[in-house]
C-alpha cells in the first residue's frame, strides 16, 4: 500500500529542522497502513508491520520473537499527531490479538524530537535502544593493552567475550539471554571471523580482555541503511565487550581508539552503533567517546502492554 506524499515531504521537511544529519524520509515499505484524524481535522498515517522470528535467528537475542512496528507519518503535527497515531495503533492491536508473552511494539524515531516524547511516554512506551553515530577524527592509541585482529583461531574467545556482553545487556535492555544463546551467537561469530570481518581483541599479559566486533556498511540510496544513516560507507560497532575484572582500567578506550582509527582506514564517512540508555556503563562510555544520539527505538513488551 501507499500512504500520502504530501505527510512523507512534510515530515521530510520537520526531520531536517530537528537534526540535519537525519536522511531523508521516504515513503515506508508496504504493510497494514493506519491511519488517524486529529480534532481539526488533519490526518496523520502510518504503517504497521509484524515480523515473527524462527527459532534459529540471531535476533532473538536482541528481540522479542514477534514484533509489531509502527513507521509514522506525521507530516508536521508533531506531538498531537504521534498521540493520536499510537491510539489508531491501540484500537488496531484490540483487533490483532499479539501474543501474550515474548511480543513487543517498537518504534523508531528521531532522538532530538523532544516534542513527541511525551506522547511517547504516555503510551506505554520506553527508550530502550538508540542508535549512536559518530563522526570525528579517531583520537591517539594510548594504553598498555597489546591490540590484535581477530581470527578464526580466537573463536573460543571471541564467543566468550560477546556472551558477557550479552549476559550485561539482558539486565538493563532490549537483549534476551535464550537458552540457545550460545549456540546462535558462536555460529554468527565463526561466519563473520571467517568472512575475514573487522575485529580486535586487546590483551593483557597475553589474555584477551576485550573484544570489539564491527563491519563496514554502506548507505545509499534503497537500501534499509539510507533510512537510518547519510549517503556514505560507515563503520558499524556490533559488539564491544570489557571483561569486569578489567573494566576501568582505560582499555576499552584504547580498544576504541584503535577500532576508530581502523575503520577510518577503510574509507568509512563515520561509525554508527547501537546501545541502551538503560546501561550505566554503554550509556556514559559512548557519549564519552563520541557518540551522540540519532534515532531512538521506542518498544514496550508484551505487545499488548501499549496504551
Amino acid at each position: 500500500m501507499t500512504v500520502g506524499r504530501g505527510l512523507v515531504e512534510a515530515q521530510g521537511v520537520r526531520f531536517a529542522s530537528i537534526d540535519p544529519l537525519l536522511p531523508p524520509v521516504v515513503a515506508p515499505a508496504d504493510g497494514d497502513v493506519l491511519t488517524a484524524a486529529l480534532p481539526d481535522g488533519t490526518r496523520v498515517a502510518g504503517v504497521v508491520t509484524r515480523r515473527v522470528h524462527e527459532h534459529r535467528s540471531p535476533a532473538r537475542l536482541w528481540s522479542a520473537s514477534e514484533v509489531w512496528e509502527l513507521t509514522p507519518l506525521l507530516g508536521g503535527t508533531g506531538a498531537a499527531g504521534m498521540d493520536a497515531l499510537l491510539r489508531a495503533w491501540r484500537q488496531r492491536l484490540d483487533l490483532l490479538h499479539p501474543a501474550e508473552r515474548d511480543s513487543a511494539c517498537v518504534l523508531t524515531w528521531p532522538s532530538r524530537d523532544a516534542e513527541s516524547t511525551r506522547a511517547l511516554l504516555d503510551h506505554g512506551l520506553v527508550p530502550l535502544t538508540v542508535i549512536a553515530v559518530r563522526q570525528a577524527p579517531p583520537p591517539p592509541v594510548a594504553g598498555g593493552a597489546t591490540i590484535r585482529r581477530a581470527t578464526p583461531a580466537d573463536l573460543d574467545t571471541v564467543v566468550a567475550l560477546a556472551l558477557a556482553e550479552l549476559r550485561y545487556s539482558s539486565m538493563v535492555g532490549s537483549t534476551v539471554h535464550r537458552p540457545d544463546a550460545v549456540g546462535l551467537k558462536r555460529r554468527a561469530l565463526a561466519e563473520r571471523l571467517a568472512a575475514g570481518g573487522p575485529a580486535w581483541l586487546a590483551e593483557r599479559d597475553g589474555i584477551a580482555v576485550a573484544l570489539a566486533e564491527c563491519a563496514v556498511v554502506t548507505s545509499e540510496p534503497g537500501n534499509l541503511t539510507s533510512t537510518r544513516l547519510p549517503t556514505g560507507r560507515w563503520g558499524y560497532v556490533n559488539c564491544v565487550s570489557v571483561l569486569p575484572g578489567a573494566r576501568g582500567g582505560g582499555v576499552g578506550r584504547q580498544l576504541m581508539a584503535f577500532a576508530h582509527r581502523e575503520l577510518a582506514r577503510l574509507g568509512t564517512v563515520g561509525t554508527y552503533l547501537y546501545y541502551n540508555p538503560p546501561n550505566p556503563l554503554s550509556s556514559v562510555f559512548w557519549p564519552r567517546q563520541g557518540y551522540r544520539p540519532l534515532w531512538t527505538m521506542w518498544e514496550v513488551r508484551p505487545a499488548g502492554a501499549l496504551r
